[in-house]
């Protein structure tokens, strides 16, 4: 090779070397830029988005959940309160041996299976270092075991918060209900966020019902949390608003006298102040104590209440549903005068029986001899059958519910308490559309005595007789009077519907209302036995068939299981001159209403009217409504 073509080459290496090397600065050059770019992209540009973001992996909102609001009976006697509660907590981070430390616990505080059971269920619910209940309500004496002890549990402390606690028990447990844990059927219908920190919403009754007043609305807090969601500092808050307190047209005074009326039978006693629809008492029995619910009865327990055979669970003032029977009677007076269909002084003979035309089935009176002729009054005063079936069939099935529905039979009063059922006012296109069968002449007769597919409750029952006593005005029965939206603030009226039944002809319901007096005060009333001197009381008994009996069989209730007995019902109120109080008192299997609900009526009249009770005034302001 030449020396020529050797420096040639030389020099074209050193070309190439050095422009690879330019290129390779060029490009470094240029990532540097990007970077730079980028930089200023994030840092200058982003700045605001990101520094939100940093604060939002350093900073939590931690929910503030409102304090519920409080339950009160007319005179201001607590039904439903918040009380503090304390709780065994164990925070598993700090935990070594969490079985030998629960062990080690159990002698110290009782823990049961059903504790252990919803520690396993919160456990993996929580961040290992929240503090998870291992054993709720802890007494005076637990807290003070566990105190001396403690220095052997890192880990385990006690917690308060507050607990719903019902004072009176039993006596308000349908009425009142009570709160629960939330279920996952509640979190699908419930706002969550305003939710957020709460565990319980109300479960039955007014607890339930009133849930959006009771429950106020949740706050909130910043606070500075490390990357693993530990608190490190505090910052701004939102303070929660409670939930209103309730003050009820219940008085508890009154609510015992009935339960003890009541006794340990089977049914149902509904008073109403047929001026304002305000419910006075409402007692179901059996009763049960809705404490336990609070912070979750055990299975065995609530297996107990479930599987009783009187139902102690069932509230059987808005959810029972029974025939009515003859307690109906005034009712299908007022609609045989309000159509024109009869009048005050006619008369209808009873033989015992009643006939349709070409029939030969006898639709059978109680007396089987018959009361002979009889004008409106007296077929009341004597709950004469076969007067009613003779006005039933001049009436026709349609005009005798169009009446009745006007009552409110046949769907809910619409009282603010969760649960109500609205009964059965059977018609044509009822049965056609449930049973798929023709409406028959007879059923139109057995509706007109209250029996048969005819059911109603004892709300509405006291309702719609409430309805008489006030002369003409149907008024929504309501449980709450007023509210108030924090300690100190006035109180808040609510407002009653009220609906004027059609046929407003004084005549019409002063003959109601003096038959259903001689109900009571008169030598042939059904209900005489409870006539006293004080004050004058107007009612209806009934007696309501629990299984029908045939053609050709007679009824021997000393021969009949004592479940398979009839209902016993009374309907008054009192005194007549000026209404104060409406009763409606079923006793299942009772027999004879004159001679069983009839006297449970009077001893809750007597209560109101007789005790010297004063209803302490409120402090109102504007009206409100719900």
């Amino acid at each position: 090779m030449m020396l020529g073509e050797m420096f040639e080459d030389r020099r074209g290496e050193k070309r190439l070397f050095r422009a690879r090397g330019i290129f390779l600065a060029l490009l470094v050059l240029l990532g540097l830029l990007l970077i730079a770019v980028r930089l200023y992209h994030l840092q200058v540009v982003r700045h605001d988005h990101f520094t939100t973001l940093s604060n939002d992996n350093r900073i939590k909102i931690q929910p503030m959940p409102p304090t519920r609001g409080l339950i009160y009976d007319r005179n201001g006697v607590l039904l439903a309160d918040n009380v503090p509660s304390y709780a065994l907590t164990i925070e598993p981070e700090k935990i070594e041996d969490l079985e030998a430390t629960i062990a080690a616990l159990s002698e110290l505080v009782p823990i049961s299976a059903l504790d252990l059971e919803r520690f396993e269920r919160l456990l993996p619910q929580r961040r290992r270092f929240e503090g998870v209940p291992i054993r709720l309500d802890l007494n005076q004496a637990e807290r003070a075991r566990f105190a001396v002890q403690s220095h052997r549990f890192p880990g385990v402390e006690i917690a308060a918060e507050l607990s719903r606690f019902y004072p009176e028990g039993s006596y308000t447990a349908h009425l009142v209900g009570y709160v629960g844990r939330i279920n996952e059927q509640e979190l699908e219908r419930i706002d969550r966020s305003d939710y957020a920190g709460s565990s319980h919403i109300g479960k039955v009754g007014v607890e339930k019902y009133h849930e959006e007043w009771l429950h106020g609305h949740v706050g909130y807090q910043q606070a500075v949390v490390n990357a693993r969601g530990r608190i490190l500092e505090r910052r701004e808050q939102k303070t929660p608003v409670p939930g209103r307190d309730l003050h009820l047209f219940l008085d508890m005074d009154l609510q015992r006298d009935a339960a003890a009326a009541l006794g340990d039978r089977r049914g149902a006693v509904v008073a109403i102040e047929p001026e304002t629809g305000g419910v006075l008492a409402m007692v179901s029995s059996p009763r049960y104590d809705p404490n336990p619910f609070v912070g979750g009865i055990g299975f065995r327990d609530y297996a107990a209440l479930r599987d009783d055979i009187d139902r102690p669970l069932y509230d059987r003032a808005v959810r029972g549903q029974y025939p009515p029977g003859s307690t109906i009677k005034p009712f299908i007076g007022l609609a045989g005068l309000a159509t024109g269909v009869t009048t005050a002084t006619q008369s209808k003979f009873c033989g015992g029986y009643y006939q349709l035309p070409g029939h030969s089935y006898h639709y059978r009176c109680w007396r089987r001899g018959g009361h002979g002729s009889l004008a409106m009054e007296d077929a009341i005063v004597q709950s004469c059958d076969v007067y009613f079936y003779r006005l039933a069939n001049d009436m026709g099935i349609e005009r005798l519910d169009d009446l009745l529905a006007e009552f409110n039979f046949g769907r809910p009063t619409g009282a603010d308490i969760a649960g109500e059922l609205g009964g059965l006012l059977p018609s044509p296109e009822w049965k056609r559309r449930v049973r798929n069968r023709p409406w028959f002449p007879g059923e139109t007769l057995i509706v007109g005595i209250g029996q048969g597919a005819f059911l109603a409750t004892p709300l509405q029952l006291a309702a719609a007789t409430a309805a008489i006593a006030n002369g003409g005005t149907f008024i929504q029965p309501r449980l709450v009077r007023a509210t108030r939206a924090s300690l100190g603030a006035p109180l808040e009226l609510t407002q009653a519907k009220r609906r004027p039944i059609p046929d407003q002809d004084p005549a019409h319901w002063q003959t109601i209302i003096d038959a259903m007096s001689n109900v009571v005060e008169g030598r042939r009333g059904t209900a005489r036995r409870i006539r006293n001197d004080a004050y004058r009381i107007a009612g209806k008994t009934g007696t309501s068939q629990v299984f029908t009996v045939g053609q050709n069989e007679s009824y021997n209730e000393a021969e009949v299981a004592e479940r398979m007995r009839d209902h016993a019902l009374f309907v008054g109120f009192a005194p007549i001159e000026a209404p104060r109080i409406a009763v409606a008192v079923i006793v299942e299997n009772g027999g004879h209403g004159g001679a069983t609900a009839a006297p449970i009526a009077r001893a809750v009249m007597d209560s109101w009217l007789l005790d010297q009770r004063v209803t302490v005034p409120l402090d109102v302001a504007a009206t409100g409504s719900h």
